[in-house]
């Protein structure tokens, strides 16, 4: 298989970003071309003329862009990734939301490019419990959005190897149990419960059919994304937050962006934003 010139180079980096809104830069033309080869030796293509044209018609071609997007996104991920954002949740944010949410209040969390699922999970194995203990006590749920279909069915298993395990801190291990073979753990049934998976482009999250959220949680995604789109994309997902909501970025992915009605809080470590509207919770 020849390499991948330049022109065809362009022309994927257009159709990726038509799609999905991904960019892909020139120095990073080798992870592009190394995920259409892996994906052409399985469908046994050998001319990137000749597939791109089949990927982009009828019915099989978007069947196909399905698997191939698994090939062309990365899949980099850990539990409690980052730990500052975490502990702004559990220390800062869930205080002050437990003080004004009304007795039977249910907290709904979003999870964006979850990938398999570890960075959706940390945030059930907190919310569960610190809401758990609190009084009275509250329920939450978690819905975690991915465009890689692969990536959502392994999140929806949730089971890891066992060596990833040290990556959860010792206190919050009770929601997770070894599996019998001894080289994997999964996630408890009563926290799978509580987290939903749906496979959604984040061009699209605020199309989806989403009530008004308590937290919003998006890290390194966005760098992903061309920098004149982040923030029509930051203004949408703004407009899906309850009042008094939080949006959770990853620290240095957004620079100048600010809405009258979001409030930046947290430390220096920390990207975050409240919406800076005040009412009662239900």
């Amino acid at each position: 298989m020849r390499p991948l010139d330049d022109a065809e180079f362009d022309r994927w980096v257009r159709l990726l970003e038509a799609r999905t809104g991904v960019i892909v830069p020139p120095e990073r033309k080798p992870f592009l071309e190394t995920g259409l080869r892996r994906r052409m030796r399985e469908t046994g293509h050998t001319r990137f003329d000749i597939y791109y044209d089949e990927l982009v018609s009828g019915a099989r071609g978007a069947m196909e862009w399905a698997s191939l997007v698994d090939h062309l996104t990365v899949h980099e991920t850990h539990f409690f990734r980052h730990l500052p954002s975490i502990e702004l949740i559990r220390d800062e944010w869930l205080p002050q939301w437990l003080e004004t949410a009304a007795p039977d209040a249910s907290l709904q969390a979003l999870s964006l490019g979850c990938s398999t699922g570890e960075e959706a999970y940390s945030l059930a194995l907190v919310l569960d419990a610190e809401l758990s203990r609190a009084t009275p006590p509250h329920r939450f749920g978690v819905t975690a959005t991915d465009v890689s279909q692969a990536a959502l069915t392994l999140a929806r298993h949730a089971e890891y190897p066992m060596r990833r395990l040290s990556e959860i801190p010792a206190a919050y291990r009770n929601g997770v149990h070894a599996q019998p073979d001894g080289e994997t753990f999964r996630i408890d049934e009563r926290l799978r419960k509580r987290v939903g998976f749906a496979c959604v482009n984040l061009l699209h999250a605020s199309r989806a059919p989403l009530r008004k959220l308590d937290i919003i949680y998006c890290q390194n995604v966005l760098i992903y994304f061309a920098r004149e789109r982040r923030g029509q994309m930051l203004d949408a997902l703004a407009g899906l937050l309850q009042p008094g909501g939080l949006l959770v970025l990853g620290p240095g992915e957004v620079s100048g962006w600010s809405r009258p009605d979001m409030r930046r809080t947290g430390s220096r470590q920390t990207l975050a934003y409240i919406s800076d509207t005040k009412e009662t919770r239900a």
